[in-house]
């Protein structure tokens, strides 16, 4: 949301169940902007740098991650050109189990991070025109593992979270932090923080400071993702962080809401 009248929304699905929604009323009324016009992609998330320039990106077609844009604030959308995205690997894929996979910074860097059969971060510094690809540490390999959330405080430092949904309680490579923008992420030893699907820096506070949910739980972090602990037992999905300072807020199964003070 931009303010408490206008709003752009994502919904997730494959082919034309994926779409694009805009309301400028408060959520009254929402018009349709854009409909997913390939039948196997499955856009995951989107993100804007302000409220005219945003990005949308797609599960890939025709062996691409399919990526779109906007700058006037989600009306219309285009795609940028598929040769400006490096080829996906086989079986590689994004999560939209938190809507976090997309993530961007600044006035024109952005990330977006993959699963499945590799753990990977394509990141773009020019407004998401062109995209390059890394390697992570995050477990990979089965179609239930991989990251699933990315979150930046700056263009620079960066975390990445994930692990394996089918199995929430495993631990290990299910954390990667960056320091170089996106280009190389090193293993973080977690040693009690399994799946996570949520990750997000908590605004106004220490400038470090992460929360992190999952199916299986809840963890924290006050230097950039580098040490964690666990806090509750209670699992959510996704989370968002008010930008003025304020709370976090968590979304889960069965209509579940939590805030953290």
């Amino acid at each position: 949301a931009f303010d408490a009248r206008t709003a752009v929304l994502l919904a997730a699905g494959e082919g034309n169940r994926s779409r694009i929604y805009r309301t400028t009323d408060g959520g009254k009324s929402w018009v349709l902007c854009y409909t997913n016009p390939f039948p196997k992609g499955f856009f995951c998330a989107l993100a804007f740098w302000d409220r005219n320039r945003g990005l949308a990106f797609s599960d890939p077609v025709e062996g691409r991650f399919v990526v779109i844009r906007t700058t006037d604030g989600g009306q219309t959308w285009e795609q940028v050109p598929p040769q400006n995205l490096p080829p996906a690997r086989e079986g590689e894929y994004g999560f939209a189990a938190s809507g976090t996979c997309l993530t961007v910074q600044g006035t024109a860097h952005a990330w977006f991070a993959t699963g499945g059969s590799a753990a990977r971060v394509f990141y773009s510094t020019d407004g998401g025109n062109t995209w390059q690809v890394t390697d992570t540490p995050i477990v990979s390999g089965e179609a239930s593992t991989g990251i699933f959330s990315l979150a930046f405080r700056d263009t620079v430092h960066g975390v990445a979270v994930g692990g394996d949904y089918r199995h929430p309680e495993r631990t290990g490579a299910t954390v990667a932090i960056t320091a170089d923008g996106g280009r190389t992420w090193q293993a973080v030893e977690a040693p009690t923080v399994g799946y996570r699907s949520g990750v997000q820096y908590v605004s106004g506070a220490s400038p470090g400071m992460l929360v992190a949910v999952g199916r299986a739980g809840c963890s924290y972090s006050v230097d950039d993702g580098r040490h964690w602990q666990n806090f509750g037992e209670v699992g959510f999905y996704t989370l968002s962080v008010d930008p003025r300072g304020g709370a976090v807020w968590a979304a889960g199964s069965g209509g579940r809401v939590g805030r953290l003070r």
